[in-house]
């Protein structure tokens, strides 16, 4: 007996689209962030917040540490400041939106949505690459955000036209990367609540960096640990690129680390929605 064989319409329908399927789940993740504003406005009032407080509450003091002191007095040291924090609020704006996608990630496997994805015949890697790319879009909203707010308070970059386009870039590798690392820890958790703190190292780590001071006042313990995480090349990168300051081997380095985090997400990602349920 001959074997049967589809040829033609029917054939075509059978296949796999992922770059269809990815679209459709985008669509989604879209539509789910209309549908709940909240998420996406609790997800920039964080770096908002600590934007105000630094500039506004410890800036006079912080600034004046950075030798603005003698020009301009407080209100000079402040400005100073506002310059020198605004990278790593940016950087804290992009840590705080991955937040999001990995609670969008866990809300979809508590509710059974997840599984019942697995049975229809979609490529499996869309259902990932649409909340991806929705967090993509998400944090390029909230980083618009923030930077308007970060210009109304005091901080003037220096940065040409072409320096603010590679800022974009560099800013859109690494909320990739970061993404990708989100997503696998929405699915490693076991509930929402677990999944809003999995990823709370990512916000801190800016902290324990150069993002708010600058390595050399840290303790000798601290400041190799700060030295050698990947967010202070990330902050010191953005901060030469908007401040047209000289980068050095920072880009370079971070981008490395982005790599890692972004292959290192994807294949953790991926073993954990192909497992069986």
């Amino acid at each position: 007996m001959n074997s049967l064989t589809l040829t033609g319409p029917a054939t075509e329908a059978l296949r796999f689209h992922p770059v269809r399927d990815s679209v459709t789940m985008l669509r989604r993740n879209l539509r789910r962030m209309l549908r709940y504003p909240s998420m996406t406005v609790m997800l920039v009032a964080m770096p908002v917040v600590f934007l105000l407080l630094f500039v506004y509450v410890l800036g006079g003091t912080l600034g004046a540490g950075l030798g603005a002191a003698v020009s301009g007095g407080a209100a000079g040291a402040r400005a100073t400041y506002a310059n020198y924090v605004a990278p790593a609020i940016i950087l804290m704006t992009v840590t705080s939106t991955v937040q999001g996608t990995a609670i969008s990630i866990a809300m979809d496997l508590t509710e059974g949505i997840i599984t019942r994805f697995r049975t229809m015949h979609i490529a499996r890697v869309s259902v990932l690459t649409g909340h991806v790319l929705g967090g993509m879009i998400q944090a390029a909203l909230s980083l618009s955000i923030v930077i308007g707010v970060a210009l109304l308070v005091g901080f003037r970059p220096t940065a040409g036209p072409g320096a603010w386009l590679a800022t974009a870039g560099f800013l859109a590798v690494v909320t990739f990367a970061l993404i990708w690392l989100s997503v696998a820890l929405g699915q490693v958790s076991g509930s929402v609540e677990t999944a809003s703190n999995l990823p709370m190292p990512l916000v801190l780590l800016p902290f324990l960096g150069s993002g708010f001071v600058p390595t050399d006042s840290m303790p000798a313990g601290l400041r190799w640990f700060a030295e050698y995480q990947p967010f202070t090349p990330i902050v010191e990168t953005l901060r030469g690129l908007l401040m047209d300051e000289p980068i050095g081997s920072n880009a370079g380095i971070a981008l490395v680390w982005c790599a890692g985090i972004a292959a290192g997400g994807y294949l953790w990602s991926r073993r954990l929605f192909n497992r069986e349920s």
